[in-house]
């Protein structure tokens, strides 16, 4: 009688993962070129030998019943007061997908140790930096705590996924991030000119403000306190400190009040001050404003609009569509100044005028105030947005150097 043939070791190729096809069940080896790929190959083969080539029976849920019962849980936990989900639940999406391709149709109760380095890296093959890795490997962590907790799982489980430590800095092959530096003010005062009436407040009220940029896009009238003339205070409603039941409390002074001061007039208290669908109006009228077309020839307004678009403006900016206006401003002003041989800006998110705000003030007013402006509850989180004044630094070792 022909001996079956005992299947050798594949390499999948979209994670360089090596794997083997055993009993009609998928079992990943690790990186393709690791040094312990084929020690366990032996062991999967012979523990596949010694069942009499039979397939595993799974007991309990597989890896993808849990899954499926935690994103339940996500899409539930993860909410906004307003109902919208936050970007938690995005974040948990793009962890869990690597668990779900590589051991989905395995038994939970086997996912251990090895098969957690095993998604890690399917992460670090797939260019993802070392501190997001880090992340993500912790929320499949959670995700067999929750498991545990509603006794999908054993809890003989948990101990060998939190013996995985964290990958370390320059112990890895996993990139490392580059952190967030303030934006130069010739960067942002070039692209001004180029956003609509709404983006351009937003620009300059985070730079006053240091405020993060889902804080401003949901500001409304009646979450500001207008009783004091000098500076007014605004308290979001939403805000992402909130689960933990800190206040977050956001100080406008003359500067900002003569900002936000236009968008008051006539609006309803519960109306975002920044709309998009505004700005479209406004863009459209200017438009009208300069036509040099005959009103009794070509199109009237309105004419050429579809009926029924894919996209409308709506009443408020998200902080995607805030960041992709920013980005084809820089880009706009990019072409313009490759054109008259002038020099270019680097690209610069939203995001950086939180990190040059932190900064001035911390050269300004010190460390501790920085922290109580960015509304951080330690001092450690501060030290990540306000960057060390150099030029004092350089002061110093002039004098004493």
């Amino acid at each position: 009688m022909k001996q079956k043939r005992i299947p050798g070791i594949c390499r999948h190729k979209p994670t360089g993962l090596a794997y083997c096809r055993l009993g009609g069940r998928t079992i990943y080896l690790g990186p393709a070129d690791g040094p312990d790929v084929q020690a366990r190959y032996d062991a999967a083969v012979a523990e596949w030998l010694s069942r009499g080539r039979a397939r595993q029976q799974p007991f309990g849920p597989l890896v993808v019943d849990v899954i499926a019962a935690y994103w339940e849980h996500v899409t539930r936990y993860y909410r906004k007061p307003n109902g919208t989900a936050t970007s938690e639940v995005e974040s948990n999406r793009k962890a869990l997908r690597y668990v779900q391709r590589l051991y989905g149709e395995h038994p939970a109760s086997d996912f251990g140790a090895m098969a957690l380095k095993a998604c890690r890296e399917a992460m670090i093959l797939a260019g993802h930096c070392r501190t997001s890795i880090n992340r993500d490997v912790g929320r499949v962590k959670r995700m067999f705590r929750w498991a545990a907790s509603e006794e999908m799982v054993p809890a003989a489980v948990l101990p060998a996924l939190d013996a995985v430590s964290g990958l370390r800095e320059g112990r890895s092959e996993a990139r490392e991030f580059t952190p967030v530096m303030p934006v130069d003010d010739f960067a942002v005062a070039a692209v001004l000119p180029l956003l609509n009436r709404q983006l351009r407040c937003l620009v300059e009220l985070q730079a006053l403000t240091g405020a993060r940029s889902g804080e401003l896009l949901a500001l409304r009238p009646r979450d500001i306190d207008f009783t004091a003339d000098d500076v007014w205070l605004y308290k979001p409603t939403d805000h992402k400190c909130r689960h933990h039941g800190r206040e977050r409390v956001i100080p406008f002074g003359p500067k900002c009040q003569a900002l936000i001061r236009p968008f008051l007039s006539g609006r309803p208290l519960d109306a975002c001050l920044f709309s998009p669908a505004e700005a479209d109006a406004e863009r459209r009228a200017e438009q009208h404003a300069a036509r040099k077309t005959a009103m009794s020839c070509g199109n009237v307004p309105g004419s050429n609009r579809r009926k029924h678009p894919r996209k409308q403006p709506g009443e408020s900016y998200s902080v995607l569509s805030y960041g992709r206006a920013i980005a084809e401003a820089v880009r706009k002003y990019n072409r313009r100044a490759e054109a008259d041989g002038r020099p270019v800006i680097p690209h610069w998110s939203p995001h950086r005028l939180r990190h040059s705000y932190g900064t001035k003030v911390r050269a300004a007013a010190g460390l501790e105030t920085a922290r109580a402006a960015l509304g951080h509850a330690t001092v450690s989180a501060t030290q990540v947005y306000a960057e060390v004044d150099q030029q004092r630094v350089r002061d110093l070792a002039a004098r004493i150097g």
